[in-house]
């Protein structure tokens, strides 16, 4: 068992959407990420997504089952859990800080291929 400082954790990177693993649970990815500015739409064939807020807000557009757009707003102590297939895309104005819980297999692009796309995450 190893105690994790999540500021610490956040303090030792700068770089925004480079998720960092920071833990691994019954083959889950606890990751950090920064984000400022738009991803990239994409979704997940067989993976759900989970975000949690820890500083900051950011924007979650999704496209629901009949292909319409939409969004949420998430702030700090909340989260989503985007359903696997669903196309989303997050967006944040300002810097925020998030958490994701997600499986190992989960690529950060996931159906999409772009220069955000991160092969090999980094553990801190």
């Amino acid at each position: 068992m190893q105690k994790v400082r999540i500021a610490e954790k956040l303090d030792r990177f700068k770089e925004h959407w480079k998720p960092k693993i920071v833990g691994e649970l019954n083959g889950q990815l606890v990751k950090l990420v920064k984000f400022q500015g738009d991803f990239v739409w994409h979704h997940h064939e067989l993976e759900d997504e989970m975000f949690l807020v820890l500083h900051g807000s950011f924007r979650m557009d999704y496209r629901d089952e009949s292909g319409a757009e939409t969004s949420m707003d998430l702030s700090e102590g909340e989260f989503v859990i985007v359903p696997r297939g669903m196309e989303h895309r997050p967006s944040a104005a300002h810097e925020v800080h998030v958490m994701l819980f997600e499986p190992a297999s989960t690529l950060n692009t996931g159906n999409r291929r772009t220069a955000q796309t991160v092969d090999v995450l980094e553990t801190l």
